[in-house]
């Protein structure tokens, strides 16, 4: 059993609903089910694709909710972005059961936090699952143990089921499962999309561009589709924990780029499913690319789970001066850059260290990167 990072008894509250966001199959089903195997308190396990559950949360009917939840001290609800209305149910619980605590999971941000925004304020908490971060293994492997498997991390991700998967062979065909059954799924359900290969057509050009800047017009063109519908396949995406986007930053230089962005995908084994690439490292050429998505994702795990309030982008100037990670956080600048190879000396960007004095350069690599994203 690995470990992670959140402990549900110290967020769930009375009066209260905490909310866990996360991809399809990185745990928030077994992180709740843990917690109810141990807890005290009598509680009420539902699914929200259970229909009759539902047509009883949905349906705003006081009397029926109330008898729903009649002799409970917490009520779960798994998969809650498939309710209607799931927001205004749910307040209608706490708020006439003042002692009640209620926590939901759900594999679609933008659904749930539109369903829950507006009814559930004050009233809720939300985190969000990512895969297993370096962050939670380091509770069970130690750091040396976690650098001689770089490698399997580079290929094959961290999603729960593929780390504890016996063969490589096995990884793969976890990893082709997941891209083939749950990966897009909450897109085409809740946002009605028909065309789900343009979708993946997309997914499989972004997953050529790691650390590179995008074009919306040159993803349009690809897949034949107009700049406006890329724009919310985009969002749609990061919305559902597929990617992860980056900006560009610049305050001082007019010859700094910042209009385009880079995309990241949350985990690397979804990112080598999609275009159905798992050759060893030594016979790969995007080896660069594969090691700055992992570090920039297990980053942003570690600054999310230990409330590291940071703004994050990369920095480039129309002279190609680039740094591949700028974090902004306590007023200050730490810029990052990202090589897989630790004999490869880099110049520092004193263009960038003289316009911004307030900041710090270093390098990150496959020998020292360890310290960095935990």
């Amino acid at each position: 059993m690995i470990e992670r990072f959140y402990k549900l008894d110290k967020l769930i509250k009375p009066g209260k609903v905490l909310i866990i966001y996360g991809p399809r199959q990185v745990g928030k089903t077994t992180l709740l089910e843990n917690f109810l195997s141990k807890t005290k308190l009598k509680y009420r396990l539902e699914s929200g694709e259970n229909f009759r559950i539902r047509q009883i949360i949905s349906s705003q009917d006081f009397d029926l909710l109330n008898e729903f939840a009649e002799g409970y001290e917490l009520i779960a609800i798994d998969e809650a972005q498939s309710i209607p209305d799931v927001g205004l149910g749910l307040k209608i619980l706490i708020d006439q059961n003042k002692k009640l605590s209620v926590v939901i999971t759900g594999s679609s941000s933008f659904e749930i936090s539109k369903k829950t925004g507006e009814p559930l304020t004050g009233r809720k908490r939300t985190i969000i699952l990512f895969p297993i971060a370096h962050l939670e293994l380091l509770n069970t492997r130690s750091p040396f143990d976690l650098k001689e498997k770089l490698e399997e991390f580079l290929l094959f991700g961290s999603y729960p089921e593929v780390l504890t998967a016996k063969s490589r062979k096995e990884k793969i065909e976890i990893l082709q499962e997941l891209v083939d059954s749950y990966l897009l799924k909450d897109i085409l359900i809740f946002d009605k999309i028909k065309k789900s290969q343009k979708l993946f057509d997309m997914l499989q050009l972004l997953a050529f561009q790691i650390g590179k800047e995008v074009s919306l017009n040159e993803l349009a063109s690809q897949i034949k589709v107009d700049v406006k519908t890329v724009d919310r396949y985009l969002d749609l995406l990061e919305k559902t924990f597929v990617i992860k986007k980056i900006g560009a930053f610049g305050r001082n230089l007019r010859k700094e780029v910042t209009t385009k962005s880079k995309y990241y995908f949350l985990d690397n084994g979804i990112r080598n499913a999609i275009i159905s690439q798992f050759n060893k490292i030594s016979a790969r050429n995007d080896v660069g690319e594969l090691f700055e998505n992992f570090i920039i994702m297990e980053r942003l795990k570690a600054n999310h789970y230990k409330k590291r309030f940071t703004k994050t982008y990369f920095w480039r100037t129309y002279q190609n001066l680039e740094i591949d990670l700028i974090e902004e956080r306590n007023g200050k600048l730490f810029a990052y850059e990202i090589k897989w190879s630790d004999k490869v000396k880099v110049k520092k960007p004193y263009e960038f260290l003289s316009s911004y004095e307030n900041s710090v350069f270093k390098v990150i690599n496959k020998s020292n990167y360890i310290n960095f994203i935990v």
